[in-house]
């Protein structure tokens, strides 16, 4: 499942630890050194705290990713438990034609600032308008203000 992306290639992140937004670049960027390895955590650029890859989803995509995945799988499961009742003799069953409706896809819209750290520039981030220094690294957690 992919999200969107804003116009610039960023994708919106929450930090597990704050819960505030911020974007990173989806994927490696062009400044990016070829032979570069990623670590398996990144640090939330606005409080510094860690967390593995896969805790930076915001509560708007995990929604959207359970009403894709899960509403679907739910009305499978629904069909084949009714369908194996309704063919008894013993039971009468009236099932509600409402499905789970497939929810639209989202928007990524073009807002926050771009702030590059030092330490790893080509790992830029974005983070609101009004969001104060200092920032860290979502590489290696360092602090930097800009």
């Amino acid at each position: 499942m992919s999200f969107p992306l804003d116009l610039d290639g960023f994708l919106r992140r929450e930090c597990p630890h704050c819960e505030q937004e911020f974007k990173w670049h989806h994927g490696k960027t062009e400044e990016a050194p070829q032979d570069f390895v990623y670590p398996d955590v990144h640090w939330c650029p606005l409080c510094g705290q860690s967390a593995a890859i896969d805790q930076w989803w915001t509560p708007t995509q995990l929604d959207y990713q359970r009403a894709v995945v899960v509403g679907p799988l739910m009305d499978q499961v629904a069909d084949e438990l009714f369908s194996g009742i309704s063919d008894s003799k013993n039971f009468k069953v009236t099932r509600a034609s409402s499905r789970r409706e497939v929810p639209d896809p989202l928007v990524e819209p073009d807002d926050m600032i771009i702030v590059e750290p030092p330490c790893h520039p080509w790992e830029p981030v974005k983070v609101d308008d009004d969001a104060k220094a200092p920032y860290f690294c979502l590489i290696c957690g360092a602090s930097f203000t800009v």
